[in-house]
């Protein structure tokens, strides 16, 4: 159980990671400096540097902060059936969860700038690996379930799981990149047309 210590950590941290978003929505990756950050909280350089090794420090733990959102609040009934979980996740990719401050596509506009330079950065590609690969294993694991209960058709689930994910990829960086603000529910609606309606048996 954490103490009133580890509670006020966690709660500066959290402080941290949400000035962050607002400092990279208005400076952008290449010109964020730390004092944008500490401007944004009200809270000094200090505070940050107690808590992080510098900037890379700190956005890796941003990128982690922002992922976590994600992987942590898809919701489905324990007894749902495989199709209204596959759907419940592929809406949370797609549409977000909801947030007080910064909508789902302001959150995404940062992870997909960050995204950008992890071409060129190793660790940070690790991250978006390991992210990706997550979002492909759930989708994996829910049609697995659906093959082994009978719902769903006997097809390769690692591949559906790959074909899932890259739209949803595809999608996202098309509304982000293009200003293409319908790709997302054009996305939605042809994995349902072409792919999760013809997953599923006649029975």
């Amino acid at each position: 159980m954490n103490g009133p210590r580890e509670s006020a950590a966690a709660d500066t941290k959290e402080r941290i990671m949400e000035a962050t978003f607002r400092a990279l929505s208005e400076h952008g990756y290449k010109d964020l400096r730390m004092r944008d950050i500490g401007e944004e909280m009200e809270l000094t350089r200090q505070v940050i540097h107690y808590h992080f090794d510098g900037k890379y420090d700190l956005l890796s733990s941003f990128l982690e902060y922002v992922i976590d959102q994600y992987e942590g609040s898809v919701q489905v009934d324990d007894d749902a059936d495989p199709r209204t979980e596959l759907d419940a996740r592929i809406d949370q990719c797609l549409f977000g969860p909801e947030f007080e401050e910064f909508t789902h596509w302001d959150r995404m506009k940062v992870y997909h700038e960050l995204y950008t330079y992890a071409q060129n950065d190793d660790e940070h590609r690790e991250i978006f690996n390991e992210h990706y690969d997550r979002i492909r294993g759930s989708v994996v694991d829910v049609v697995e379930d659906g093959i082994a209960r009978g719902v769903f058709r006997d097809v390769d689930a690692e591949r559906m799981g790959q074909l899932v994910t890259d739209v949803i990829h595809a999608a996202r960086g098309r509304r982000i990149a293009l200003g293409h603000e319908d790709a997302p529910e054009q996305a939605r609606r042809s994995l349902d047309e072409f792919v999760l309606d013809s997953l599923q048996t006649d029975d």
